[in-house]
């Protein structure tokens, strides 16, 4: 039998959960919850209390291809934060069940940036209590059909016959195909696919108490002009292309230009944000 116990201005708990008080990352309050956001790996640790929290778990996310290449695909996105969806607009997960411990928190890095023709970088994972999002696909570099899969999936590189890549299931979208020989595709977003040159979208989260969009593709490169991305733009001729920002696990943008340097973008490291009541 159950008995439940109230706490004045938070409705009850039940007899087998005892508020949470815990340490690790950035410590914010934001309403009722108090969050812990992790912008590297680190160590969630419940001092006393037990109980379920929430969760939005970011992976890195790719480095764009190199030599008109494709964008990198933005890291996996699962979340368990109110009603808001995972990738590639799934379901909201379960919460996270917790008691006194240490739990390790590890935030994956962005791929690193490549030079001309060369296939982007996958991001790392990034994990919390068994909790696992896939890091991000790179993007293909010119002629080498080499995107790769990831949360979501790398825009293919400049050539008619060069793909995008998958995306993970319920984490994030594919990356689309280069647009023939002068253009790569975007990358994967967490809330759309690649669309042409452009990046997938990217997810809005009131994770930490303001609402911002994360896990966006990257753009792909184009002799013309790169592909726009809520990740990192891809580059025209012979310029750098824009890297996903930090924390945010959006795909760097694809490279065009001639050999030599690593000129493609790098892909935005990823994040985890824990909540719970107060």
């Amino acid at each position: 039998m159950s008995f439940g116990y109230s706490v004045l201005g938070f409705g009850s708990f039940s007899s087998r959960e005892v508020p949470i008080d815990a340490s690790g990352g950035t410590k914010t309050t934001s309403g009722n919850y108090t969050i812990h956001t992790f912008n590297s790996s680190g160590t969630f640790t419940v001092n006393s209390g037990s109980g379920d929290v929430e969760y939005l778990i970011i992976a890195g996310a790719g480095s764009g291809g190199g030599g008109t290449g494709g964008g990198g695909g933005a890291g996996g996105y699962r979340s368990s934060i109110g009603s808001e969806n995972s990738g590639a607009g799934s379901s909201t997960e379960s919460t996270s069940a917790v008691t006194a411990g240490d739990y390790t928190v590890t935030v994956g890095a962005g791929g690193a940036r490549v030079g001309d023709v060369t296939n982007g970088n996958n991001g790392g994972n990034s994990s919390f209590n068994s909790i696992v999002s896939v890091g991000g696909g790179g993007g293909g570099g010119y002629r080498l059909s080499g995107a790769k899969v990831g949360g979501s999936g790398g825009g293919g590189g400049g050539d008619n016959s060069s793909s995008g890549a998958a995306g993970t299931s319920n984490q994030g979208n594919a990356g689309a195909a280069g647009g023939g020989t002068a253009t790569g595709g975007g990358g994967g977003g967490s809330a759309a696919t690649g669309n042409g040159k452009n990046g997938g979208d990217g997810t809005a989260s009131s994770a930490n108490g303001s609402a911002t969009i994360r896990a966006a593709g990257g753009g792909g490169a184009s002799d013309g002009s790169g592909g726009s991305g809520g990740g990192g733009a891809g580059n025209s001729y012979n310029a750098t292309a824009t890297s996903g920002t930090t924390n945010t696990g959006s795909g760097g943008g694809g490279s065009d230009g001639p050999a030599g340097g690593n000129r493609s973008g790098a892909g935005g490291s990823g994040v985890v944000i824990i909540r719970y009541l107060t």
